[in-house]
């Protein structure tokens, strides 16, 4: 008789960490999903029979590399990297690259875990990967992120390609980064195909692509608005970050009607009574792609403006909340001050902004609370959109884009909503819904494979 998985949730997460060691962030993110789906595979003997939910929690492969390269002083520099690919059941792996100190491999296995679920809930044919290295593109020139890049690419591109897995860039890698690596990449190959995303107009890219996540994750907030009858008008939002999903939020949630109190960094965050118009938001945007400053320059350009050093948002009172940063930005207590405050709905731009304790907080509060592989989709969706044009030869027009981008968070507010509704009430538990839509797609094409 073949072998099932019937086990409890305990003893599942307890055989992740045995396996894992040492690997907390990729231990939270298989927690979080496997809570909700161990009741929904429960009958299914198809998924226990085939060990579906222990195969997705192993990676198809993690390479790990270094990557040398020379400063500007001549010194010879040694950083680690990784590409993690996860799963390819639906598609090629699709996910970004992220140059950070705090990059490790656990890291990026729970980035590329919840990747997987993700793209499985935009539609789109993609798997789920992640990539990137500890290094710190902070305070370099361009000289140095140039030749780190290519040291970078010239291993990496074995491993990669447009049918085979598609990198992005992530937080460290901007437009900038994804040039260099993939000069390097058609240099190494001497093949011009669509094996990044991200890429510039010139050569490639997509229009919308930089404002997609921030623009994605206001389109999902205001489905979730709406099943409630009310909208983003007139409320106040709390968002974190200063980066590309950061200020296209606060762009979206401002053009949508809403006034938005906060942004901030590493180093801490602005308060604006007053609310962040257009223009102050194109003034971060500066600040932060062209001066690379800091967020609390803000409180000395614009009057009335405070900075607090050392502290997150989430004590500001707000309507909502856009966690737009990093992992693990938001804890229990962050959650307990917002519903407090009387927080209506929080929609993640960031990946696993919130740790688990907050989740559950949000969950047993009843607000409006969405997931980040349901919420930031939209980033990953049009890089799958500039995968289809790349193929294709062809460059679609912004608006096409604005409109897909739209149906596509309609799309997967639907299918959260169509897994996630509580029996016998109106609340909906979107983290429930977005980990049970995206296991089954991903789930369902695993078994019609075989054991492979």
């Amino acid at each position: 008789m073949a072998v099932s998985d019937h086990v409890d949730l305990n003893t599942f997460i307890e055989g992740v960490k045995r396996r894992n060691p040492g690997q907390p962030e990729f231990v939270q993110a298989v927690q979080e999903v496997a809570e909700d789906i161990f009741d929904f595979i429960q009958d299914k003997e198809a998924y226990h029979q085939a060990q579906i939910l222990r195969r997705i929690a192993e990676p198809d492969r993690v390479v790990s590399f270094r990557v040398c390269w020379q400063d500007d002083k001549g010194n010879i520099r040694v950083q680690r990297a990784w590409r993690v690919q996860n799963n390819n059941a639906i598609g090629p792996y699709k996910g970004g690259i992220r140059f950070h100190p705090s990059v490790t491999e656990s890291v990026l296995k729970f980035l590329a875990f919840e990747q997987t679920f993700k793209n499985a809930l935009t539609g789109l044919p993609m798997g789920g990967g992640k990539g990137g290295s500890n290094f710190n593109p902070k305070g370099k020139s361009d000289g140095e992120v140039m030749r780190f890049c290519q040291s970078l690419m010239t291993e990496l591109y074995r491993y990669i390609g447009a049918d085979i897995d598609v990198p992005a860039g992530d937080i460290g890698v901007g437009g900038r980064e994804i040039g260099y690596m993939f000069g390097q990449y058609k240099r190494i190959t001497n093949e011009f195909t669509g094996v990044l995303t991200g890429k510039g107009l010139e050569y490639g890219g997509s229009l919308i692509r930089t404002e997609a996540t921030g623009y994605g994750a206001t389109y999902f907030l205001q489905n979730m608005l709406k099943t409630q009858g009310k909208d983003i008008a007139g409320h106040t939002a709390v968002i974190s970050g200063s980066g590309n999903v950061a200020t296209h939020a606060a762009e979206k949630v401002t053009m949508l009607g809403g006034k938005v109190l906060t942004l901030s960094d590493s180093e801490g965050f602005v308060y604006d009574p007053d609310g962040m118009t257009q223009e102050k938001i194109d003034w971060v945007k500066e600040l932060k792609n062209k001066r690379r400053g800091r967020i609390s320059e803000y409180a000395k350009e614009f009057k009335g403006a405070e900075f607090h050093a050392g502290k997150t948002p989430w004590g500001v009172k707000c309507d909502l909340a856009l966690p737009c940063a990093t992992q693990n930005e938001l804890l229990g207590p962050d959650a307990d001050t917002l519903i407090r405050n009387g927080c209506i709905a929080v929609s993640e731009g960031a990946n696993m902004p919130t740790n688990l304790d907050g989740v559950h907080k949000f969950k047993a509060a009843e607000i409006l609370y969405a997931p980040g592989k349901a919420a930031n989709a939209g980033g990953v969706a049009v890089s799958g959109l500039e995968m289809s044009q790349n193929s294709a030869r062809i460059s679609w027009k912004e608006e096409e884009l604005q409109r897909l981008l739209v149906d596509i968070m309609a799309g997967i507010h639907a299918r959260c909503e169509e897994y996630g509704k509580k029996p016998g009430s109106k609340v909906v538990d979107y983290v429930k819904g977005a980990n049970i839509a995206g296991f089954k797609k991903v789930a369902d094409a695993m078994l019609a494979y075989g054991v492979v």
